[in-house]
Parts: C-alpha cells; sequence; structure tokens
C-alpha cells in the first residue's frame, strides 16, 4: 500500500510539474502513474550501476553528480520511449525535472511518514 501512495504522489508531483515547465510534456495523469513507475523500475535496476561506474567523478563531485545520474534516467525514460506520452525536450530540462521531482516528492514523503510515526505513538 505505501508503494502505490507513493507512486501515486510521484505522478502527481511530475504531472503539475509538466503543466509548469515548458520543456516537460505529459499528455495524460494516467501518462504521469506510468512514468512514475517506470521511474521507480529505473531506480531499481539502473541507478545502483550507474552509481558504481561513476563512483569516483561522484566522489570528487562530493555526491553533486547523483543529480545528473537521475537526470539521465529521466532522459532514457523520454528518449528510449518507454513512457508514451512523455517526453523532455533536453537534457537541461530533464535536470531541472528531476531536481524539483526529487525536491518536492521528499518534501511530501516525510510529512507522510512524520504523520505515521504520530499514529504509532
Amino acid at each position: 500500500m505505501n508503494f502505490l501512495l507513493r507512486i501515486l504522489i510521484t505522478a502527481v508531483v511530475a504531472f503539475a510539474l509538466s503543466s509548469v515547465l515548458p520543456g516537460i510534456h505529459i499528455n495524460t495523469f494516467w501518462t504521469a502513474v506510468v512514468l512514475s513507475l517506470v521511474l521507480a523500475v529505473l531506480n531499481f535496476f539502473l541507478k545502483p550501476v550507474l552509481i558504481i561506474l561513476t563512483l569516483p567523478i561522484t566522489v570528487l563531485t562530493f555526491g553533486l553528480f547523483l543529480f545528473v545520474i537521475n537526470a539521465l534516467i529521466v532522459w532514457f525514460a523520454s528518449e528510449s520511449h518507454l513512457v508514451r506520452g512523455f517526453h523532455v525536450d533536453g537534457f537541461g530540462w530533464a535536470l531541472l525535472f528531476s531536481l524539483l521531482l526529487s525536491l518536492l516528492t521528499s518534501l511530501l514523503y516525510r510529512d507522510k511518514d512524520r504523520e505515521e510515526e504520530r499514529r504509532r505513538y
């Protein structure tokens, strides 16, 4: 249940960002749901491999290269046509989208986690 809620939160934020950022195009909300599922799968399988392959540059940049890895995953989802109805106009838009998506979803997850912690005690 927690996974589905996180997918829906990510989809809502991604769909909202597509209406604000002119370089991000998501056709429908269901496309955003599919996008969030694809990003979850890519983050699970592809991101660890990319982190290991780019470990030296990630260490040299004090972890800031992880933002580039996130942007590459978003750009890959767009350019490989894994999600029909999702398009990113360029790498810069993918970087901005991934930064804002990470920031906003982490803020929303944090509030949700705090609420769950209060219920436990």
